[in-house]
């Protein structure tokens, strides 16, 4: 019976023995790779603000709100608060609010493929920026870092303005020196697009007098 007793227990030990052998360690969690909160509000963006980036700041950081995207967007906004399903009372359609003359420069046919095609309304408002820079060439090289009454004209400005009220209207606001104050139907001015959209880096964009969608 002690025998018994013996064994059993010299059993119960071993087996204990090899159990904690075999326990993992605790491995410390760091909290950048393990965190509680989900929402998102624990990771940082790079700021749109340009004062946020000191020419003494070395990161390798890139300051991208005066570039293209924030240009488009910023348009896109102003349009259609950036809907691509938007017709509005005029008929103007999408993202961007083209109509159907601007459309057909640029190659598009179908309207109603164009309201349903996100792709192609981005690669529409490209192919009209290349257009227009083209056709506004010469306004761009004369006017650009000057100011007209009160307007400090810049190329993404003059850009902006064509976009609302086509490139004969913006020859026409320099050949007036700002004086003809040109608005849509709904009371937007060409002068208040040139402000607003003024100061973005638009080099990517090549003047381009056949530019199409196809492109």
């Amino acid at each position: 019976m002690i025998k018994k007793w013996y064994f059993y227990a010299s059993l119960v030990v071993i087996i204990t023995f090899l159990t904690l052998g075999f326990k993992p360690f605790n491995l410390e969690t760091k909290p950048w790779f393990l965190i509680e909160k989900t929402d998102g509000s624990e990771y940082l963006f790079p700021s749109l603000d340009k004062d946020d980036y000191p020419e003494s700041n070395k990161l390798n950081v890139p300051y991208t709100g005066n570039h293209l995207i924030g240009f488009k967007e910023a348009v896109a906004f102003k349009e259609s608060q950036g809907k691509y399903r938007l017709v509005n009372s005029l008929g103007y359609m999408g993202k961007y609010q083209f109509g159907p003359q601007a459309l057909r420069s640029i190659g598009v046919r179908s309207s109603k493929a164009f309201l349903k095609d996100p792709a192609l309304q981005e690669k529409a408002f490209i192919a009209l920026l290349s257009k227009n820079k083209w056709i506004l060439r010469n306004e761009i090289q004369r006017y650009e870092g000057k100011i007209i009454n009160g307007i400090a004209i810049t190329e993404s400005g003059i850009l902006a303005a064509a976009h609302l009220g086509g490139a004969g209207s913006v020859k026409n606001f320099f050949k007036n020196k700002g004086n003809r104050f040109f608005r849509d139907a709904y009371g937007t001015s060409l002068r208040s697009y040139m402000k607003a959209f003024g100061g973005y880096d638009l080099s990517y964009i090549e003047a381009d007098s056949n530019a199409t969608i196809n492109d």
